[in-house]
Order: structure tokens, then sequence, then C-alpha cells
């Protein structure tokens, strides 16, 4: 089993928790329903599409409606960190918790470091994952090397890489984001120790790195128009933990998701009006032709 934890553009959608569906372009969380543009909903689909290929079992959710003021994010904050550790849901084969995956919450360090608490609590500690606000938080609080996967885009490699700015606004304009800094940028964020275990730099090119540099660079196939999409890159997040939950280690599980969000990208012929529903529909095809290339799924190991 793995989770998703984030937040919807909704201010009426409740906390909800439990097995996440699809259906129809929607996505279904304790019989509540949001539909699918960007954000944590498009890394939900994206999951369970890949889920569906690898016949591994939908995430379990821990969704709360959000529209920036962050009382949603607080409410969602105080229950992973009362029930995380003690309620540590079970799949069928009663295996619990194997990843987590942290998408946005309206960043809060003393909150964040509640609940990576509560995550030590646990019986066994499943990886960890960070994107967009919890990623933040995660480097505020000084506790980035304690996740397993960080992925960020240029722009959020440029907070990171800054060692003095608390708050992504504050990111110092001589730190420049430009793609052909992003070597320069990702060696800066581990010599100061804000950057996880790997970090999956999303952009036109995507680049997976660790605390020994640039391990991978994956740049084909490229459809210029992904850049505009809303929510192409939270697909690569969601397809990521699914390859994580089927027993792939964090550094190939990244490199296979790459390449499998720019195919599912290609497959759906995108234009700047494509919607992301459209690209999550190609995930299984590209999904199967990268995993027949690369002669099926290794091992579980979970490195």
């Amino acid at each position: 089993m793995f989770a998703i934890v984030g937040t919807v553009p909704d201010q009426d959608f409740p906390l909800a928790v439990g097995e996440v569906l699809l259906v129809n372009g929607v996505i279904r969380i304790e019989g509540k329903s949001v539909p699918v543009n960007r954000g944590t909903p498009a890394l939900l689909a994206a999951a369970i599409k890949t889920c569906e290929v690898l016949d591994q079992p939908a995430p379990f959710g821990y969704v709360v409606g959000d529209i920036g003021r962050g009382d949603g994010s607080r409410r969602l904050y105080e229950y992973l960190t009362r029930n995380l550790g003690k309620c540590d849901p079970q799949s069928k084969s009663g295996s619990g918790l194997n990843a987590i995956t942290f998408h946005y919450l309206q960043p809060d360090v003393d909150w964040h470091n509640r609940v990576l608490f509560a995550v030590e609590e646990m019986a066994k500690r499943p990886v960890l994952i960070a994107d967009a606000g919890f990623m933040y938080a995660a480097k505020m609080s000084g506790q980035s090397s304690e996740y397993d996967l960080f992925t960020p885009d240029a722009g959020e490699l440029a907070f990171l890489a800054d060692e003095e700015a608390p708050h992504p606004f504050y990111t110092r304009g001589f730190i420049l984001h430009e793609e052909n800094r992003v070597p320069k940028l990702i060696s800066r964020a581990y010599t100061n120790g804000n950057a996880a275990r790997y970090l999956l730099v999303k952009g036109k090119k995507d680049f997976v790195a660790n605390c020994n540099g640039i391990q991978a660079t994956i740049d084909s196939p490229l459809e210029e128009a992904m850049e505009a999409i809303g929510g192409a890159g939270d697909t690569l997040t969601g397809i990521i933990a699914a390859l994580i939950e089927a027993g792939i280690g964090v550094k190939e599980a990244a490199i296979v998701a790459a390449r499998v969000n720019r195919l599912a990208g290609h497959y759906a012929k995108p234009t700047p009006a494509t919607q992301v529903m459209e690209i999550i529909q190609h995930i299984p095809k590209a999904l199967e032709e990268i995993l027949n290339e690369n002669g099926g799924i290794r091992e579980k190991t979970f490195a």
C-alpha cells in the first residue's frame, strides 16, 4: 500500500481519507468527487493509471480542500500528526505503507516536523517523496535529508539551492534557474544539505541526481506544448509513487517515470489547450512500452 497526501482547490471539500478511485475523469475518495485538472488530483489519477498496468491496489489518499488560506492544510497536518503513526492503513496483504508522497500543503515548518515525528513512530519507515508545498516545508525545516526523493522544477530547485532563503518568495535573484544552470543548482542544494537522497528535476530535460551528481538525463520525446499544460509535472510524481509501490528502487523509478510521462505526452499529441487528463489516459500504453523495453519490473528492493 502507498499513500498520497495533498489538497484540492475547493474550500468545501472535507477531509477525506481512504482508497482513491478514478471514475470518468473524476477522482473519488470517501464518496467525495473532484475533477482531474492539475495538482493533487492529477497526481492521484496518474498513480491510479500506473497501478492498473502494474496490477497494484489504488493509492490510499489523505485529501482536503484548501484554496490558499491554509485552514484545510492545517486540518490535514493535524490529522496526519494524530493518526499516521498509529493508524498505518493495511493493504489486503497486510504489508502496511511502503511509501508516502506528500504533495501540496501550505508550507508550515512546525506542522511539517510534527508529521515527520509521526512517520518515525510507524512500525516500518516508508519511502518518503515530497513535491510542491511539502517539499518547501521540508527544506525550510532543515529536514530535507530525511526524504528519499524530491521532484522540483528548475524554479523550485533554485529555492533548494539557496541556503539562506526561508521561503520560495525570498530566493535570491542571483541564483538563476535557467535550465543550463541545473547541474550547478543540484550541486549547491546537496552541498548545503537541502536535497533529498535523490532529486528528479523536471523540465525540458529531466535530471535524476543524488549527492554524487547527475545520474541520468531524460530528454526525449520532447513535446514543447507540455510546458504549458498544468499538471504535467504532477503526473510524473504520481507515476513514480506507483512504481516505487511496485518495488522499483527510487532511482530507477524516477528514470522510468520520466520516460513514461514524456511518452504519454507524445501520444496525446498535445497543444497548449490540451488538458492533463488527455495525457493521463495514455500512461498505460506508455508504461507498457517502457517496461517491455526494460524486460519488466525488477525484484523489489525499495532502494
